[in-house]
């Protein structure tokens, strides 16, 4: 056993550490995964492997929400870190300019392509969402924001203005004004809209991720990308799941067909290691904020070029380059599909598997069956979540996998799993994908478990 893996063991297993974060971070979040029996305490975590400290091993099909593109703790990654922090470089000085920020943006740039020749980088996606509502409304002295109907851009309050769910927004006061929600591929509402010239941006996701990893059709990206450019609207692309190869291209936008003004990164560019983020954008929305020695301060943030980040950033690229593993995304996750598709065939509450790269869902809709579909509909308004989460639950205690449903969507399963499985790796996810699914469908034990699970949850 390694240094690094003995310290994370005691670490893992000291019998205070899940009192102190129920006493101080979220009591909430601990006791909601106590109901879900996935209170795992992870002790080694390698490429798509999660090892908790009571021996079990888990297979890791959510990648922390698309963090995790070049597997857990990559020795790479962890190599270079080590290097920077051994090096005593130069971290956060703040009046300096950044060589690791330059290499870093010159990079994302070259293989985003397209007009985007600048970066500002963030910690997060939010953060990422938050500059280009700002950037966007500053390069067209337009105060208006649209967003698609099941979009999820972030939960800081400018992010959160541009989503429609009330589940994210209620409680928490009044948010941007001149944000407007339009229904999902609707091009004629879109051109009315946007002949206002009241717009300063159109974000989209080129793939909704928690919407259920639903798609826009090409016939709407390209009439959206061309009637932006018309009344002088920014189209600002959301990659923070789909970008970094996720959808075997370095964007979802390379592969689709659009060429936006603005791209948010974030997730998997910090290597899963150290938060990291980047806003890509042309120079004329660059110029727009940045136009002057006198503005050159207009707008940062402390740890915006922190050493750290930058190079987990270059790490990370390294590794999806060298291991080619937008390649390898691209071929594994037609095989994840094709396997899916032939595994849940003939499964009547299997209503949809569909993706692209290793970025895909699964569908599911109320059984035929009169003795499944009771409880299942008795569930659905109990919570809207409860047959999902018994579903994950399913998946994480018998079958060793963890994933999770999408967060506007539940009853969508999210596939998003490290870029560096196997196909091993896709075989079991699969089978277990399908004991699941075939319990499902013969077992009332199911829906009795589930009906306990929900006593469990309004009990708490």
């Amino acid at each position: 056993m390694s240094d690094r893996t003995a310290v994370a063991t005691r670490i893992d297993t000291t019998p205070a550490a899940d009192g102190l974060y129920r006493e101080h971070v979220n009591p909430q979040w601990a006791r909601l995964l106590d109901v879900l029996q996935m209170n795992a305490r992870y002790s080694r975590c390698l490429g798509a492997e999660l090892f908790s400290s009571d021996g079990r091993r888990y297979l890791d099909f959510l990648s922390g929400y698309c963090v995790h593109n070049a597997g857990h703790n990559h020795p790479y990654i962890v190599a270079a870190l080590k290097e920077e922090l051994d090096r005593c470089g130069p971290a956060m000085i703040q009046m300096h300019a950044s060589e690791l920020a330059g290499e870093l943006a010159a990079r994302l740039c070259q293989r985003a392509g397209g007009g985007l020749t600048k970066v500002f980088f963030t910690s997060s996606g939010s953060e990422g969402i938050e500059a280009a509502i700002k950037f966007s409304r500053a390069h067209t002295r337009r105060d208006g924001l649209l967003f698609l109907d099941g979009a999820f851009h972030g939960l800081t309050c400018g992010a959160l203005s541009l989503m429609g769910s009330s589940f994210w927004k209620a409680g928490f006061g009044a948010l941007l004004p001149g944000a407007e929600q339009l229904p999902f591929g609707d091009l004629d509402l879109l051109w009315t809209r946007l002949a206002t010239r009241n717009y300063a941006a159109l974000f989209l996701e080129p793939i909704q991720a928690e919407a259920g990893i639903r798609f826009c059709s090409s016939e709407y990206l390209r009439e959206a990308r061309s009637v932006c450019r018309r009344f002088g609207t920014l189209l600002v692309a959301d990659e923070v799941q789909t970008g970094l190869y996720r959808t075997g291209e370095f964007l979802a936008s390379n592969k689709l067909g659009i060429d936006p003004d603005v791209v948010v990164l974030a997730k998997a560019l910090s290597g899963g290691v150290v938060p990291s983020g980047a806003v890509l954008m042309t120079e004329g929305v660059y110029d727009s904020v940045y136009g002057s020695l006198q503005r050159s301060i207009l707008h940062t943030s402390t740890y915006s070029e922190n050493g750290l980040a930058m190079r987990a950033g270059l790490a990370t690229l390294d590794v999806l380059e060298q291991e080619h593993l937008g390649e390898r995304s691209a071929r594994l996750g037609a095989l994840l599909l094709q396997r899916l598709r032939e595994s849940l065939a003939g499964f009547d509450m299997v209503r949809d598997v569909r993706g692209l790269g290793l970025f895909c869902g699964i569908e599911f809709g109320p059984p035929k069956q009169l003795r499944y579909r009771v409880p299942f509909e008795a569930f659905l308004r109990i919570h809207p979540g409860m047959f999902g989460q018994m579903l994950v639950m399913r998946m994480f205690t018998e079958q060793g996998i963890l994933t999770q449903m999408c967060g506007n969507n539940f009853l969508v399963l999210k596939v998003a799993p490290p870029l560096v499985i196997d196909e091993e790796q896709i075989a079991e996810f699969v089978a277990a994908t399908r004991n699941v699914v075939e319990l499902i469908h013969t077992s009332m034990a199911f829906w009795a478990d589930a009906l306990n699970l929900a006593r469990r949850v309004m009990n708490i």
